[in-house]
């Protein structure tokens, strides 16, 4: 467990931390809080479903990697399963701030990674940037979906983002989360790339066509390999890179960015953009030395 997640731990009220504490200290914790323990813990504690969501929050902005705006954003996305991801901000240095990844974002690309095909609500504990609710619209359930903030009424999405902008617009029926996967293949890939096809292969890139996917192969014991997936956005700007949804899977595992040994990126030769540049800049960055290994298919 890091510090911060510890110190976040300790400072929850009494009556919170002692029912918590056996599901976050548990080894085998992911920053996720299944729709069982979350129903056992509103009984064990006595607070509503908003209060218990919102006293979480110090737990997921725990995870912030902010060592530019020393600001620390947390997020709680609910799948339709019924579960909870935590997500934090991760910014890096020496690279473009565009770069960065939103709480907003890495809760989404959490729950994404581990399987949901969309979202309940979503609990931050500050009003979520014109950005992060673009990027929402993107979702499968960006119709319905609520926003819960500290000390407000919970609202719907498009509450927040009036008049929107998304895919329909673009005449687009395809949406973030959606559960429609591809079909690529390569004979080429050793086990490194074929995960990061299979990353590329929940990808969501209907606007350029660029499909991608990143693997990340870690030099620790336990569990080695993370995963993402590029996440495009109408709005273009919004869209998140298969890099950025990897690490936020290794964020969220107390995973340590030192460890990775190798990286391999596949995106398709179709596509209108690449990859490769960026990845390799934000990899740069992390003063890591790693040479990406790329594949076209």
């Amino acid at each position: 467990m890091n510090k911060q997640l510890q110190n976040a731990l300790n400072a929850l009220p009494e009556n919170i931390a002692m029912y918590i504490k056996p599901i976050v200290e548990d080894k085998h914790f992911g920053a996720t809080i299944s729709a069982p323990q979350f129903e056992q813990l509103i009984k064990q504690t006595g607070l509503t479903d908003k209060q218990l969501r919102l006293a979480l929050l110090p737990l997921a902005a725990s995870y912030s990697i902010s060592p530019i705006s020393k600001f620390c954003v947390g997020a709680i996305a609910r799948g339709l399963s019924g579960q909870l991801y935590f997500g934090a901000n991760i910014e890096f240095l020496n690279v473009p701030l565009g770069q960065s990844v939103h709480a907003e974002q890495s809760a989404i690309s959490h729950a994404w990674m581990k399987g949901e095909k969309g979202l309940q609500d979503i609990t931050i504990n500050y009003s979520p940037c014109g950005h992060c609710r673009q990027f929402m619209n993107e979702l499968s359930t960006a119709e319905s979906m609520r926003v819960q903030l500290p000390e407000q009424t919970e609202k719907s999405l498009q509450q927040y983002l009036p008049e929107s902008f998304g895919p329909k617009d673009l005449d687009i029926d395809s949406r973030l989360m959606d559960g429609k996967p591809l079909t690529h293949v390569s004979a080429e890939a050793d086990q490194l790339m074929q995960k990061a096809i299979d990353a590329l292969n929940i990808s969501h890139a209907p606007y350029s066509g660029s499909y991608g996917g990143i693997a990340i192969e870690l030099n620790t014991e336990g569990e080695s390999f993370y995963c993402g997936a590029y996440a495009e956005n109408a709005a273009f700007n919004p869209s998140l890179p298969a890099l950025q949804v990897a690490l936020i899977q290794m964020q969220m595992a107390g995973k340590d960015f030192s460890t990775i040994s190798a990286v391999a990126l596949v995106e398709l030769k179709s596509g209108t953009i690449s990859h490769q540049a960026c990845t390799q800049s934000v990899l740069d960055a992390l003063a890591l030395d790693i040479e990406l290994k790329y594949l076209a298919i």
